[in-house]
């Protein structure tokens, strides 16, 4: 994967989630995954097209979902993940992925994106359009949310 299509999703990263009431932004771990992202309990992927062709699939714990959407709701509790908190983990990831997408357009990249599809369960594997992807552990007041960018470039040099 090329490096240049890593920063611009960690800068939207670090530049969206402070703005929803999120202090501290770090990122922890890079890794390479094949084959399928296994879910940590709550995955929402996210298409890209046009010059980049590929997804980003956003991979956390159902309580880090539920505090992320907490911090997001103003501190209102979140004892369930139903509909209300799942509204806001997709608009969070629909947040950070068009911030994305404006950074590769000045990058020179076209690029659309999808709706978010989010996905509620442990037990099942998301295949990604690449075999090969980046694994970017983020933590947002030391909750994990796992990046998961399998991105290629159709750009014609």
């Amino acid at each position: 994967m090329d490096a240049r299509l890593i920063n611009p999703v960690i800068d939207s990263f670090r530049e969206i989630l402070p703005q929803l009431g999120f202090v501290d932004i770090q990122r922890g771990k890079l890794s390479m995954g094949s084959n399928s992202v296994e879910s940590l309990g709550v995955t929402v992927i996210i298409g890209m097209t046009k010059d980049l062709r590929g997804s980003v699939a956003y991979n956390m714990s159902e309580n880090t979902a539920k505090a992320i959407a907490s911090t997001m709701m103003g501190g209102m509790p979140v004892d369930q993940f139903d509909e209300l908190p799942q509204s806001a983990i997709s608009e969070l990831v629909n947040m950070v992925t068009a911030n994305s997408a404006i950074r590769f357009e000045q990058l020179g990249l076209d690029v659309d994106i999808s709706p978010p599809s989010l996905v509620v369960g442990n037990d099942f594997r998301a295949r990604l359009l690449s075999e090969k992807f980046l694994v970017i552990e983020m933590l947002a007041d030391d909750k994990l949310i796992q990046l998961n960018l399998g991105l290629e470039s159709t750009k014609k040099e």
